[in-house]
């Protein structure tokens, strides 16, 4: 896997290290190799703790569908009846990443098409849902929510929680030749105010490392599809090189990893269970609404108050608007119990992994293809054990390195 696909996939992490005495879990810190290559004293790896990769403590298995656009997200204005709808849908797997920038795009088309008009609708709880109806109440409108389900039993609350904002956000051939444009500006905007989140009660944003584990030499990245997939999944992250942290070699000696070749990084992480509480209760708090209601066609748009209506139903457009352009992409979590001292990630034959504040996500990876056009929302208890007992043979590996390190 190569490194573009590690952060489009989402992070990853885990405690490298054995488990000492009974009930007492250690870390492990690099072992000091004399004449091996040394980081810099201020940017050495620091003692990682082992995540606790038992069976028994995947306490829940989810399944999210990323509602795939091959042109991209459609962010377009449709008129039904007297109504003005305003499309924020089709994100693929970025679409907490790309919540901020796609709701500056679309509430500032609302607002053109408001006339003057204040009261404004939103369809959809979700991270578009909600960071669209908070941008609105920032710039003066009185937002209502509708939404059938809110946080956290919305699709959304089922993502990774990574910062992946070109994850299957587009095919190269299918998006126009100003999208990568729009796309950039949209990850920006995103991403500075992600920043403002950082260092809040419950760290519903924060920034983590993350490591690449590999024992053949990692593939470079190409924006080519990999070998064995069928679709040229659009990459845009080198437009963002001024304000992401790049990877760098881990020399062998350097950290407590056993295999042979070690990237480091670091990435955002969103916490989404606090995260989603934290949006809800701004959007409360500035004096929003939300009505409990589910839509079954377009049509049902026209008994709706408001004038306008931003419609951020994710993969429920598929029905709703009947857009066979919306391609689901099963992806699955398992999720470990959360630990004090665990956050970071990792990726390891195939297997991301992502301690957050809410659990310890792990999830297959099996190049960008895998899950497509699968609308399966039952969980694979098979795979999700498959993945625990793939990081219990990874420690085995490092109690053999480091037998005796605590």
């Amino acid at each position: 896997m190569d490194r573009r696909s590690f952060l489009r996939g989402s992070g990853a992490i885990a405690g490298l290290s054995v488990m000492g005495m009974s009930g007492c879990a250690k870390h492990v810190a690099a072992p000091q190799s004399t004449g091996a290559p040394a980081l810099p004293f201020y940017d050495a790896v620091g003692p990682i703790t082992p995540i606790r990769a038992d069976v028994d403590r995947i306490f829940r298995i989810t399944v999210c569908l990323r509602p795939f656009r091959a042109p991209g997200p459609r962010l377009d204005v449709e008129r039904v009846g007297d109504k003005v709808v305003v499309h924020n849908y089709g994100h693929g797997g970025s679409g907490w990443s790309l919540s901020w920038g796609s709701a500056d795009v679309v509430v500032k088309k609302a607002i053109d098409a408001a006339n003057g008009s204040k009261d404004v609708a939103v369809v959809g709880c979700g991270a578009l849902g909600l960071t669209a109806a908070i941008t609105a109440q920032r710039l003066g409108l009185k937002v209502t929510i509708y939404a059938k389900e809110r946080p956290p039993f919305v699709r959304s609350s089922r993502a990774t929680g990574s910062w992946t904002p070109d994850s299957r956000i587009a095919l190269t051939s299918a998006a126009a030749p100003e999208f990568a444009a729009r796309w950039e500006a949209m990850a920006r905007t995103s991403f500075a105010m992600y920043q403002s989140y950082l260092g809040m009660p419950g760290n519903p944003v924060e920034w983590t490392d993350r490591y690449i584990l590999s024992d053949p030499e990692p593939e470079q990245g190409s924006s080519q599809p990999r070998q064995g997939e069928k679709h040229d999944f659009a990459h845009y992250e080198s437009r963002l090189a001024d304000i992401e942290p790049h990877f760098q070699e881990l020399p062998a000696g350097t950290h407590p990893f056993p295999t042979k070749y070690v990237s480091r990084t670091s990435s955002l992480t969103f916490n989404v269970a606090d995260y989603s509480r934290q949006l809800l209760n701004d959007f409360l708090i500035a004096g929003g609404t939300i009505e409990t209601r589910e839509f079954h066609s377009p049509q049902e748009l026209v008994e709706l108050p408001q004038r306008v209506v931003i419609n951020c139903t994710g993969y429920g457009a598929r029905q709703l608007w009947s857009d066979e352009s919306v391609v689901p992409v099963r992806g699955q979590i398992a999720w470990l119990i959360p630990q004090e001292g665990v956050h970071y990630g990792l990726y390891y034959k195939s297997l991301n992994v992502l301690a957050r504040r809410d659990g310890i996500v792990i999830q297959a990876l099996r190049g960008e293809d895998y899950g497509w056009n699968d609308s399966n929302e039952e969980p694979d208890r098979k795979e999700a054990e498959d993945g625990v007992q793939v990081l219990q043979e990874l420690y085995s590996r490092m109690e053999k390195m480091h037998p005796h390190r605590s």
